[in-house]
Parts: structure tokens; sequence; C-alpha cells
């Protein structure tokens, strides 16, 4: 004579349900072990740029200077709306967005024709992409100094070059005038940063599947015709990654500014014009609401173009 069994019991007796109740309980001891892992991580995040940015903010809304901090006021948005009736604020808006877009855009595609190009095989292409990398390993400011020296318009190799072939009739002073320094910070740029761009592209070329070119040819693709159907859409969610990390890097761009062009008005990011009102104007109220609108101004650019990037992703799948 056989026991009926309950659906507890028969669930007891087969062990059905206790395997989600014990991988519920082993998630939430592996969030509680994650999160106290992280927990120096993000201490020493707090101290080393939550409280420079709390006090940043702050200060925006005070009226506080270098010359008497002891006796700086709380004036609510007057700092920022000094900082937004300020034709040079705008002025540094435009010029680092333009110097952005600019300098993305040449970084993405020559990355993108490097990373195509060290992605094939060929004798010596170990000591070709470390010899890529080059540019992106020197620091910035060593990187403006020297190619402030080749820009000379006495005695820099840049105006040597063009004159030696016909391409211009008199030197021209390249980190002086704001037509030409602005192309010169540009082309530093490029040139120091295609090669982080050209990594990042090649980590995920390598990563793209074999079999998939494979179709391709056997359907009769071409090179051409490959790139464009496989492998650019495949490079998709890689690429967008590159692009906001150099873009944002980009919009708080100051340092190559600063050496070659000396804190020129007409050639000043948004950084240097922070940096003008707190040390050059010792204004820190005012210096601190224009590196808080600086701030706004990145977040607000990140949260959309990952909304869209989300949106044209789901799209693509």
């Amino acid at each position: 004579m056989t026991t009926p069994t309950t659906p507890v019991a028969a669930s007891a007796a087969t062990g059905v349900g206790t395997p989600k109740a014990g991988a519920s309980t082993q998630a939430r001891q592996r969030t509680r072990a994650a999160w106290l892992f992280l927990a120096p991580t993000l201490f020493a995040m707090a101290l080393v740029a939550g409280w420079p940015l709390a006090r940043t903010f702050w200060f925006s809304f005070t009226d506080a200077n270098l010359t008497d901090m002891a006796a700086s006021q709380f004036v609510g948005v007057e700092s920022l709306r000094a900082v937004l009736e300020d034709p040079d604020w705008w002025t540094t808006v435009w010029t680092t967005f333009r110097f952005a877009l600019v300098s993305v855009f040449l970084e993405t595609a020559l990355g993108l024709i490097i990373a195509l190009a060290l992605n094939a095989k060929f004798p010596g292409r170990a000591l070709l992409r470390a010899a890529v990398l080059v540019p992106w390993a020197i620091p910035t400011v060593v990187s403006a100094r020297m190619w402030g020296w080749m820009f000379n318009d006495l005695y820099g190799v840049i105006n040597a070059i063009l004159l030696y072939l016909g391409l211009i009739s008199e030197p021209l002073a390249w980190t002086a005038e704001p037509g030409l320094s602005f192309a010169a910070v540009v082309a530093v740029d490029v040139w120091k940063t295609t090669p982080f761009m050209a990594l990042l592209i090649l980590a995920a070329l390598q990563m793209l599947p074999e079999d998939i070119y494979e179709a391709a040819r056997i359907d009769g693709a071409g090179p051409l015709r490959s790139f464009f159907q496989v492998t650019l859409p495949l490079l998709k969610g890689p690429l967008m990654v590159a692009i906001i990390f150099r873009m944002l890097d980009a919009l708080r761009v100051f340092d190559v500014f600063f050496v070659l062009t000396g804190g020129s008005t007409e050639t000043m990011p948004m950084a240097g014009y922070a940096r003008q009102q707190m040390f050059e104007y010792q204004l820190i109220g005012v210096g601190s609401a224009s590196a808080s609108l600086l701030f706004a101004l990145i977040a607000a650019f990140t949260a959309l173009y990952m909304v869209v990037g989300r949106v044209k992703l789901d799209e693509g799948a």
C-alpha cells in the first residue's frame, strides 16, 4: 500500500523548488560580497572625487575669491548668471564642442583605418603595433611642447617643409593666429590620440568570428562589401564605447590648448575658462560655477548619447 504524498512532500523528495531558493540565497550572498569588496574603492572615490566635486558645487553659489576665502557669502545663482552672461564663456563652449567633434571624428576614422591594417597578417605586425602606440604613450604636455617647437614660425620644421614644397610663401604663426592655432591643436590631439582609438577598435576586430567572413566570401562579397555589411555592423557597439570615451576626454580638454596657445581667449576651452577665472582673476565662485556648468554639460551629453546609443543598438538587434 502506497502512502499518498502531498505536494510539499513531493517537492521536498524530488528537490523541485530547492535550487531556486538556493540560487536566490547564493545571489544575495554574492551581491553582499561584491558591495563589501567595492566599499574601499567607493570610499576612496568619495574622498578623492566626491568631496572636491561637492565643494566646487558649493563655491559656485558663493562669491568666494582667493584674496579672502573666509569672507565668502552665499549669493545664490549670481555666479552662474555671471558665467552665462559672459560672451567669453560661450566662445569657449563653441571652441570645446567644435574641437571635440572634429578631433573625435578624425581619430575614429583614422583609428579604424589603422586598426584594419594592423588586423591583417603580415611580417613585423607585432613591431608595427608597438610603434603605433608610441604617440599615445608620450605625456600630453611633452607632445604639445614638441609640436609647439615644430609649429614655431621662425625655426619650426612645419613651415620649413611647407616653404620647401611651395605651399606657402611666408612662415605662418600656427600657434598665434586663432584660425591656425585651432587647426594646430586638432592636429596634435589627433596625432596623439588616434592610437588609442586604433587599439580599442583592433581589440574589437580580433573578437569577430572568422566564419562570418568565410560565409560572406562564399556569397561572393568582396572586401568593400564585407566591410560595410559585416565588419561595420558588428563594430557598432565597440565603436560607440570608444567614441563616448574619447568625446568625454575631449570635452574636458585643457593641457594641449594651454601649452600650444598660452591661454588665448579665442582658442580657450571651457576648462581653460574655469582656470582663468579661478587663478588669474581669483574669482573662485565664478570659476567654480563655470566648472559646474562644464560638469553638467558633459553629464547631459553622456546621458543623451547613452540613451540614443541604446536605442540604436536595440533597433539593430
